[in-house]
Protein backbone atom coordinates (compact mmCIF):
# COMPACT_ATOMS: atom_id res chain seq x y z
CA UNK A 1 0.00 0.00 0.00
CA UNK A 2 3.03 2.50 0.67
CA UNK A 3 4.17 1.80 -1.88
CA UNK A 4 1.09 2.31 -4.22
CA UNK A 5 1.16 5.80 -2.33
CA UNK A 6 4.80 6.37 -3.30
CA UNK A 7 4.43 5.53 -6.67
CA UNK A 8 1.13 7.63 -7.01
CA UNK A 9 2.79 10.93 -5.43
CA UNK A 10 5.97 10.05 -7.83
CA UNK A 11 3.49 10.62 -11.20
CA UNK A 12 1.85 13.90 -9.51
CA UNK A 13 5.06 15.13 -9.77
CA UNK A 14 5.46 14.05 -13.10
CA UNK A 15 2.15 16.13 -13.56
CA UNK A 16 3.18 18.99 -12.19
CA UNK A 17 6.25 19.16 -14.40
CA UNK A 18 4.05 18.99 -17.31
CA UNK A 19 1.66 21.59 -16.23
CA UNK A 20 4.68 23.76 -15.61
CA UNK A 21 6.03 23.31 -19.64
CA UNK A 22 2.46 24.46 -20.69
CA UNK A 23 2.19 27.37 -18.27
CA UNK A 24 6.04 28.60 -18.95
CA UNK A 25 6.12 28.01 -22.75
CA UNK A 26 5.20 31.49 -23.48
CA UNK A 27 7.99 32.97 -21.57
CA UNK A 28 10.84 30.56 -22.83
CA UNK A 29 11.69 33.47 -25.25
CA UNK A 30 15.44 31.64 -26.40
CA UNK A 31 13.74 28.98 -28.34
CA UNK A 32 11.61 31.65 -30.66
CA UNK A 33 14.67 31.88 -32.97
CA UNK A 34 15.65 31.20 -36.61
CA UNK A 35 17.11 29.03 -36.90
CA UNK A 36 15.12 26.70 -34.72
CA UNK A 37 16.40 26.53 -31.26
CA UNK A 38 18.67 23.72 -30.72
CA UNK A 39 16.67 23.04 -27.49
CA UNK A 40 13.76 22.73 -29.61
CA UNK A 41 15.57 20.29 -32.13
CA UNK A 42 17.10 18.05 -29.07
CA UNK A 43 13.68 17.84 -27.61
CA UNK A 44 12.37 16.33 -30.80
CA UNK A 45 15.05 14.00 -30.81
CA UNK A 46 14.22 12.67 -27.28
CA UNK A 47 11.16 12.25 -27.82
CA UNK A 48 11.35 10.22 -31.47
CA UNK A 49 13.90 8.52 -29.75
CA UNK A 50 11.45 7.05 -26.69
CA UNK A 51 8.99 6.35 -29.40
CA UNK A 52 11.32 4.26 -31.74
CA UNK A 53 13.13 2.53 -28.34
CA UNK A 54 10.58 1.87 -26.62
CA UNK A 55 7.25 2.38 -27.00
CA UNK A 56 7.79 0.48 -30.65
CA UNK A 57 9.21 -2.77 -28.49
CA UNK A 58 5.71 -2.66 -26.51
CA UNK A 59 3.74 -2.82 -29.30
CA UNK A 60 5.15 -6.55 -29.85
CA UNK A 61 4.20 -7.44 -26.22
CA UNK A 62 0.61 -5.83 -26.96
CA UNK A 63 -0.14 -7.15 -30.32
CA UNK A 64 0.32 -10.67 -28.70
CA UNK A 65 -2.11 -9.12 -26.01
CA UNK A 66 -4.77 -8.44 -28.73
CA UNK A 67 -4.40 -11.53 -30.30
CA UNK A 68 -5.75 -13.73 -27.12
CA UNK A 69 -8.64 -11.45 -26.78
CA UNK A 70 -11.87 -12.88 -28.24
CA UNK A 71 -14.08 -10.51 -27.72
CA UNK A 72 -11.94 -7.89 -30.28
CA UNK A 73 -14.05 -8.82 -33.18
CA UNK A 74 -12.03 -5.88 -35.21
CA UNK A 75 -9.49 -9.05 -37.11
CA UNK A 76 -6.92 -5.86 -38.26
CA UNK A 77 -7.08 -5.12 -34.72
CA UNK A 78 -6.11 -8.38 -33.35
CA UNK A 79 -2.62 -8.70 -35.93
CA UNK A 80 -1.52 -5.15 -36.23
CA UNK A 81 -0.90 -2.85 -33.25
CA UNK A 82 1.09 -1.11 -35.87
CA UNK A 83 -1.51 -0.02 -37.60
CA UNK A 84 -3.10 1.67 -34.52
CA UNK A 85 0.34 3.83 -34.02
CA UNK A 86 0.00 4.77 -38.11
CA UNK A 87 -4.03 5.91 -37.50
CA UNK A 88 -2.50 7.81 -35.08
CA UNK A 89 0.12 9.43 -37.03
CA UNK A 90 -2.36 9.63 -40.01
CA UNK A 91 -4.65 11.36 -37.47
CA UNK A 92 -2.31 14.16 -36.46
CA UNK A 93 -1.28 14.38 -40.25
CA UNK A 94 -4.78 14.97 -41.18
CA UNK A 95 -5.69 17.27 -38.46
CA UNK A 96 -2.42 19.65 -39.18
CA UNK A 97 -2.91 19.73 -42.84
CA UNK A 98 -6.75 20.58 -42.22
CA UNK A 99 -5.43 23.46 -40.36
CA UNK A 100 -3.31 24.90 -42.64
CA UNK A 101 -5.75 24.58 -45.42
CA UNK A 102 -8.45 26.19 -43.51
CA UNK A 103 -6.47 28.91 -41.03
CA UNK A 104 -5.46 31.80 -43.86
CA UNK A 105 -9.17 31.80 -45.07
CA UNK A 106 -10.50 32.01 -41.87
CA UNK A 107 -8.13 34.34 -40.77
CA UNK A 108 -9.36 37.03 -43.62
CA UNK A 109 -12.92 36.15 -42.56
CA UNK A 110 -12.11 36.95 -38.63
CA UNK A 111 -12.64 33.40 -37.73
CA UNK A 112 -9.45 32.12 -36.70
CA UNK A 113 -10.76 31.32 -33.57
CA UNK A 114 -12.41 28.54 -34.92
CA UNK A 115 -9.02 27.02 -35.98
CA UNK A 116 -7.81 27.18 -32.82
CA UNK A 117 -10.64 25.96 -31.01
CA UNK A 118 -10.39 23.12 -33.38
CA UNK A 119 -6.98 22.29 -32.49
CA UNK A 120 -6.60 22.84 -29.25
CA UNK A 121 -9.54 20.49 -28.43
CA UNK A 122 -7.79 17.99 -30.36
CA UNK A 123 -3.90 18.34 -28.10
CA UNK A 124 -6.49 18.27 -25.10
CA UNK A 125 -7.91 14.32 -26.32
CA UNK A 126 -3.72 14.39 -26.60
CA UNK A 127 -2.90 15.22 -23.41
CA UNK A 128 -5.65 13.26 -21.71
CA UNK A 129 -4.07 10.38 -23.17
CA UNK A 130 -0.81 11.72 -22.00
CA UNK A 131 -1.83 12.25 -18.31
CA UNK A 132 -3.46 9.15 -18.40
CA UNK A 133 -0.68 6.99 -19.20
CA UNK A 134 1.18 8.45 -16.12
CA UNK A 135 -0.41 5.72 -14.07
CA UNK A 136 -1.05 2.50 -16.44
CA UNK A 137 1.51 1.65 -19.27
CA UNK A 138 2.73 -2.01 -20.34
CA UNK A 139 5.58 -1.18 -18.02
CA UNK A 140 5.27 -0.56 -14.40
CA UNK A 141 7.66 0.90 -11.98
CA UNK A 142 9.92 3.74 -11.44
CA UNK A 143 12.28 3.41 -14.30
CA UNK A 144 9.54 3.13 -16.50
CA UNK A 145 7.81 6.08 -15.56
CA UNK A 146 11.16 7.94 -15.16
CA UNK A 147 11.70 7.45 -18.96
CA UNK A 148 7.93 7.87 -19.80
CA UNK A 149 8.26 11.26 -18.05
CA UNK A 150 12.03 11.97 -19.03
CA UNK A 151 10.53 11.84 -23.11
CA UNK A 152 6.94 13.63 -22.38
CA UNK A 153 8.44 16.95 -20.93
CA UNK A 154 10.36 17.94 -24.01
CA UNK A 155 7.50 16.71 -26.27
CA UNK A 156 5.52 19.01 -24.77
CA UNK A 157 8.14 21.93 -25.07
CA UNK A 158 7.80 21.41 -28.66
CA UNK A 159 4.41 20.84 -29.43
CA UNK A 160 3.47 23.91 -26.91
CA UNK A 161 6.00 25.79 -28.76
CA UNK A 162 4.36 25.09 -32.11
CA UNK A 163 0.58 25.98 -30.71
CA UNK A 164 2.03 29.06 -29.11
CA UNK A 165 4.06 29.82 -32.47
CA UNK A 166 0.92 29.52 -34.38
CA UNK A 167 -1.86 31.19 -31.97
CA UNK A 168 -0.09 33.62 -29.46
CA UNK A 169 -2.48 35.54 -27.72
CA UNK A 170 -5.51 32.70 -27.96
CA UNK A 171 -2.54 30.52 -26.73
CA UNK A 172 -1.25 32.11 -23.52
CA UNK A 173 -5.13 33.28 -22.53
CA UNK A 174 -6.63 30.26 -23.51
CA UNK A 175 -5.00 27.74 -24.72
CA UNK A 176 -2.76 26.28 -22.52
CA UNK A 177 -5.03 26.67 -19.29
CA UNK A 178 -7.31 24.23 -21.54
CA UNK A 179 -4.07 21.47 -21.67
CA UNK A 180 -2.96 22.11 -18.12
CA UNK A 181 -6.34 20.88 -17.20
CA UNK A 182 -6.89 17.82 -19.98
CA UNK A 183 -3.44 16.21 -18.70
CA UNK A 184 -4.62 16.59 -15.28
CA UNK A 185 -8.21 14.75 -15.99
CA UNK A 186 -6.03 12.26 -17.56
CA UNK A 187 -4.12 11.62 -14.72
CA UNK A 188 -7.12 11.47 -12.35
CA UNK A 189 -9.16 9.53 -14.80
CA UNK A 190 -5.90 6.94 -14.22
CA UNK A 191 -6.00 7.50 -10.72
CA UNK A 192 -9.59 6.20 -10.57
CA UNK A 193 -9.93 4.33 -13.47
CA UNK A 194 -8.08 1.50 -15.29
CA UNK A 195 -9.24 0.47 -19.07
CA UNK A 196 -8.70 -2.93 -20.24
CA UNK A 197 -4.98 -4.54 -21.50
CA UNK A 198 -6.65 -4.80 -25.04
CA UNK A 199 -7.77 -0.50 -24.64
CA UNK A 200 -4.59 0.37 -23.07
CA UNK A 201 -2.62 -1.29 -26.17
CA UNK A 202 -4.56 1.12 -28.62
CA UNK A 203 -4.18 3.72 -26.12
CA UNK A 204 -0.29 3.18 -26.57
CA UNK A 205 0.24 2.54 -29.78
CA UNK A 206 -1.96 5.75 -30.80
CA UNK A 207 0.44 7.88 -28.57
CA UNK A 208 3.27 6.09 -30.54
CA UNK A 209 1.84 7.52 -33.79
CA UNK A 210 0.86 11.27 -32.57
CA UNK A 211 3.82 11.63 -30.88
CA UNK A 212 6.25 10.87 -34.00
CA UNK A 213 3.90 12.79 -36.35
CA UNK A 214 3.99 15.68 -33.58
CA UNK A 215 7.57 15.97 -33.26
CA UNK A 216 8.53 15.93 -37.18
CA UNK A 217 5.87 18.01 -38.23
CA UNK A 218 7.93 21.16 -36.70
CA UNK A 219 10.98 19.39 -37.65
CA UNK A 220 11.05 18.75 -41.41
CA UNK A 221 9.17 22.23 -42.52
CA UNK A 222 11.83 23.84 -44.34
CA UNK A 223 11.30 27.46 -42.96
CA UNK A 224 11.70 26.18 -39.26
CA UNK A 225 15.49 26.22 -40.78
CA UNK A 226 15.70 23.12 -38.08
CA UNK A 227 18.84 22.08 -36.61
CA UNK A 228 20.15 18.01 -37.17
CA UNK A 229 22.81 18.04 -35.29
CA UNK A 230 20.88 18.85 -31.92
CA UNK A 231 18.12 16.37 -32.67
CA UNK A 232 21.04 13.75 -33.81
CA UNK A 233 22.63 13.81 -30.74
CA UNK A 234 18.95 14.13 -28.64
CA UNK A 235 17.69 10.81 -30.27
CA UNK A 236 21.64 9.14 -30.11
CA UNK A 237 21.92 10.19 -26.60
CA UNK A 238 18.42 9.31 -24.86
CA UNK A 239 18.81 5.95 -27.27
CA UNK A 240 21.82 5.27 -25.30
CA UNK A 241 20.29 5.83 -22.21
CA UNK A 242 17.22 3.59 -22.89
CA UNK A 243 19.71 0.76 -23.78
CA UNK A 244 21.80 1.05 -21.38
CA UNK A 245 19.04 0.42 -18.22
Amino acid sequence: MRSAETMLAITACALLVFIAVHLTIAQMRFLNIIPRSRWLSAAGGISVAYVFVHLLPELATWQEVLADISMLQVGFLRHHTYLVALIGLTFFYGLERLMKSQRDELQTQGHSAAVFWIHIGSFAIYNILIGYLLLHREESGLLSLLWYSLAMTPHFVVTDFGLFHDYRELYVRTGRWILMAAVALGWLIGVFTEVSQATLAVLTAFLAGGVILNVLKEELPEERQSRFTAFLLGAAGYTIVLLLT
